[in-house]
C-alpha cells in the first residue's frame, strides 16, 4: 500500500468510484458479445446485436442518470467519442448533473495496441476534441477499450494534460505515474463488471459488490471499490435493480466516500502517493 495513503477524506473507510462505460460501435457493427447464445455467420449484419448495443444511448444512460440522481451520487462516465456525437443531449445532461465525462476511444472496437504511436496520439486528441465540444469541458481522464493501453498511452495522456489513466490492474490503491511528460494518476479497473453476469443472474452482481464492500469496510485500512457497469447492459431493468440495491446498501452501511475519478486523482496528487 502506498504509505502516503493513510486515510480517505472525512475518515471514510472505502473510496467508492461509480464508473459507467458508455460505449458504441461503428455504423452497421454489433458488439462481439450479447445475451444471444447463437452466433450468426460471419459477414451477416447482426441487427439484434446492433439494437441491443444502441439501448445504452437511447435508454440505459438515462436510467442510470436517474438512479444516480436519486442517490445523490456523482459518477465518472467513460464515453466513446462516437457515443457523444450520436447522443449529445445525454452527455450534456450528465455534465449538468455533476458527473465526469472521460475518454474511452472513438468506438469500442478501436483498440490502442493495433495502432502505431502517431495514430494512437491522433486518436486520443480526436476524442479529446469531440468530448470537449459536446460536453463543454475538457476530459481529464482516460480508460482504453478493453482497458488495454500501449507503452505510450500514459505519456500521450500526460502531454495533453490528462489527470488520470484508468487502465491499471496491478494495485488496489491509486498511485502517481511519472511519464517523462508529466504525471498521471493510475487508477484500478474493476475485476467484476456487470457483463460478467450477462447470461447469469443479476443477483450475482449484487452479491459480489455488497459482500466486497462489507469486506473492505472492515479491513481497518483505506480501501477502494470501483463499481462498474455499462449503459447498454447495466441500464436495463434487471441490472438497474441490482445497481440500486448496491448503492442503497453502501449508503446504509456508512463509511463510503463516493468520489469521481478526477476528484480521487486530485486527492492522490495532493498526497504525493507513489507506487
Amino acid at each position: 500500500m502506498p504509505p502516503s495513503i493513510s486515510a480517505w477524506p472525512g475518515g471514510a473507510h472505502v473510496a467508492v468510484m461509480v464508473t459507467v462505460m458508455y460505449e458504441t460501435w461503428p455504423e452497421g457493427k454489433a458488439p462481439p458479445y450479447s445475451p444471444m447464445a447463437s452466433a450468426l455467420r460471419e459477414g451477416v449484419v447482426d441487427r439484434q446485436g446492433i439494437s441491443w448495443a444502441e439501448y445504452g444511448g437511447r435508454t440505459g444512460i438515462w436510467t442510470l442518470a436517474r438512479i444516480l440522481r436519486d442517490f445523490d451520487i456523482k459518477a465518472t462516465v467513460c464515453a466513446n467519442a462516437r457515443a457523444a456525437e450520436r447522443y449529445p443531449d445525454s452527455v450534456r445532461a450528465l455534465v449538468g448533473g455533476g458527473h465526469e465525462i472521460a475518454g474511452h476511444s472513438y468506438t469500442q472496437n478501436m483498440f490502442l495496441p493495433y495502432l502505431e504511436p502517431p495514430e494512437e496520439q491522433a486518436l486520443i486528441r480526436r476524442c479529446t476534441a469531440i468530448l470537449t465540444d459536446v460536453a463543454g469541458t475538457k476530459p481529464v481522464g482516460w480508460a482504453s477499450p478493453r482497458m488495454t493501453p500501449t507503452e505510450h498511452t500514459a505519456r500521450f495522456l500526460a502531454e495533453d494534460g490528462y489527470l488520470w489513466h484508468g487502465d491499471y490492474n496491478d494495485t488496489d490503491l491509486p498511485y502517481v505515474v511519472e511519464t517523462g511528460a508529466g504525471r498521471v494518476v493510475a487508477l484500478m479497473h474493476s475485476d467484476f463488471t456487470d457483463n460478467r453476469v450477462m447470461r447469469g443472474s443479476p443477483r450475482d452482481f449484487l452479491d459480489v459488490y455488497r459482500d466486497t464492500y462489507d469486506y473492505l469496510r472492515g479491513t481497518g485500512r483505506p480501501e477502494i471499490l470501483n463499481l462498474t457497469l455499462h449503459a447498454h447492459f447495466g441500464g436495463r431493468p434487471p441490472m438497474a435493480a441490482a445497481f440500486s440495491q448496491i448503492l442503497r446498501h453502501i449508503q446504509a452501511s456508512g463509511g463510503a466516500w463516493f468520489a469521481r475519478h478526477d476528484e480521487l486523482a486530485r486527492w492522490v496528487l495532493d498526497q504525493g502517493a507513489t507506487p
